[in-house]
């Protein structure tokens, strides 16, 4: 694993719980001291709940608030032209959108990953370059403080998760597909010596005079961002002065905060053409990058690690053939790609100077907001690219499947703390093993697979109606859901065992005796 940041280290957990023995190299012998992305989503909680995070860590995180959605986009003016419903109620069973201090979460992720069997953590590691052979990878590091120290490591497979200037992409050869929106943005991170009073978690102020977004970045902490006008360059944007002056007309002064970071950051669009070259692969911001607006990339970077673990785990174990892998990129890609697309596309109301035209915007959203069904807006909530790895199931294949409190027993509380499972088999109409042949409930239990009546009339309760609201939203009965979270196939409750028979001939190697 190269890259010892969020994803880096998720990724390691993740294959180390599953009993696989992985090398985690970082090129900085000490962690990045400061705060970079700051909003993560329930999907992504629920990632890090499967890693066995959140028992011991929930409190990082603080939700979205507001009494208009959470998210706002307000003119020069600070009139209110529309929302984002960040505090709807989410798939996964956590706040849909949240706050937090990203180096409290690297240090608890490299605790956890420390402690993890099988996975060692080298800090002040460089790497240089990489084999591929048919046993899979050797990789050539050097000290990052001392080049004549080398060391090389042999390896099934290599994950470049080594950020945006990607030493594994670029020795792959691989292009970047660029959105064609660039612009300067200095981020200004602070600690709040007093209440104060924010209408929502983030507001997007669309003011060509000074395009700014104000976010809640985590307990304690607030953010402000500045987009670099023509009058101005990034040396004289990215001086502390000019933060404070920027943040004066909202009362932030150095009376009243405490400043902890400001840099100027170049916000663009990219994502590589390609994420896997046979044994290497590539997750994070080495395969995207995103403009913040939605606060998505982190959370892009978290689906990344998990959709590509739970594939070399079973690939590992001779569980599942190896061209399970073959899906990886082109389904992350899909989905990344619409959110990198509606991201810039927030960027470009936002980052709008001309006068005219933001007057032409304002009125345009002025005028979209009298409709109460447009006024406020849901976050993206992406499919799976194509091919993936699913079943055709009515438009319900490739979206984001549900998690809700139940009850077994006398233990409440959500359903993978609770029921557990890598690959989840649900049914609002009876008991999903009533209608599956012996040899493939056995065979579903070997992958990791769990059997859940949800409908009530079985052992597990849909303690708040969870599981019925997906359901009738969906107009189906019964779904296969992957360990990523997402739905392989959906249904009637009498499709079940197409599901399991499909699910066989898509993953299963032509003998269980390994590779």
């Amino acid at each position: 694993m190269v890259g010892g940041g969020p994803v880096g280290l998720l990724t390691a957990i993740l294959l180390g719980r599953d009993g696989l023995r992985v090398a985690v190299v970082e090129r900085w012998p000490l962690r990045y001291p400061l705060p970079r992305a700051c909003t993560i989503d329930h999907e992504a909680i629920r990632i890090l709940q499967a890693a066995g995070f959140m028992a011991e860590h929930a409190h990082l995180f603080e939700p979205s608030q507001g009494e208009r959605g959470g998210y706002e986009f307000r003119n020069g003016d600070g009139e209110l032209l529309q929302t984002i419903n960040w505090n709807r109620v989410a798939e996964s069973g956590w706040a849909n959108t949240n706050g937090f201090y990203q180096p409290d979460l690297e240090a608890a992720l490299e605790d956890l990953a420390s402690t993890t069997p099988g996975v060692s953590v080298h800090r002040g590691w460089t790497f240089t370059a990489f084999d591929q052979h048919d046993g899979g990878v050797t990789a050539r590091l050097a000290r990052t403080d001392q080049q004549t120290e080398l060391a090389q490591v042999d390896a099934r497979w290599l994950v470049g998760a080594d950020g945006a200037n990607s030493a594994v992409r670029s020795q792959l050869g691989v292009a970047v597909k660029d959105s064609g929106f660039e612009a300067d943005w200095l981020v200004v991170d602070y600690q709040p010596l007093s209440d104060e009073d924010w209408t929502a978690f983030v507001t997007q102020y669309c003011d060509p005079a000074q395009p700014a977004t104000a976010v809640n970045s985590g307990p304690g902490r607030r953010r402000f961002e500045f987009m670099r006008r023509e009058d101005i360059t990034a040396d004289e944007l990215g001086r502390q002065d000019t933060a404070w002056r920027l943040m004066a007309p909202w009362g932030v002064t150095p009376e009243s905060a405490r400043l902890e970071r400001h840099a100027v950051y170049t916000f663009k669009g990219q994502c590589a053409q390609s994420w896997r070259e046979g044994n290497v692969f590539l997750a994070g911001d080495a395969a995207h990058v995103m403009p913040p607006f939605l606060g998505q990339g982190l959370c892009s970077g978290l689906r990344d690690a998990r959709s590509l673990s739970w594939r070399l785990s079973l690939v590992h174990h001779g569980l599942a053939r190896p061209a399970v892998l073959d899906t990886y990129g082109p389904e992350r890609t899909g989905h990344v790609c619409e959110i990198i697309d509606e991201a810039v596309a927030a960027g470009r109301v936002i980052c709008e100077l001309d006068v005219e035209r933001a007057a032409a915007r304002d009125a345009e959203m002025r005028l979209r907001a009298q409709d109460p069904g447009a006024a406020t807006r849901e976050p993206p909530h992406p499919r799976l690219g194509q091919p993936s790895l699913t079943d055709p199931s009515a438009d319900n294949d490739g979206r984001l499947a549900p998690q809700g409190r139940v009850r077994v027993g006398e233990r409440v509380g959500l359903f993978d703390d609770v029921v557990g499972g890598e690959w989840q088999l649900l049914s609002f109409g009876g008991d999903p093993a009533e209608l599956c042949d012996a040899d493939d409930l056995s065979w579903f239990r070997q992958i990791g697979g769990v059997i859940a009546d949800v409908s009530g009339q079985g052992h597990v309760e849909d303690v708040d109606g969870h599981y019925k609201r997906w359901f009738d939203a969906h107009s189906c009965q019964a779904i296969l859901a992957r360990p990523d979270f997402y739905v392989f196939a959906a249904g009637a409750h009498t499709d079940v065992p197409h599901f399991l028979t499909r699910l066989r001939q898509a993953i299963q190697p032509a003998t269980t005796s390994g590779e």
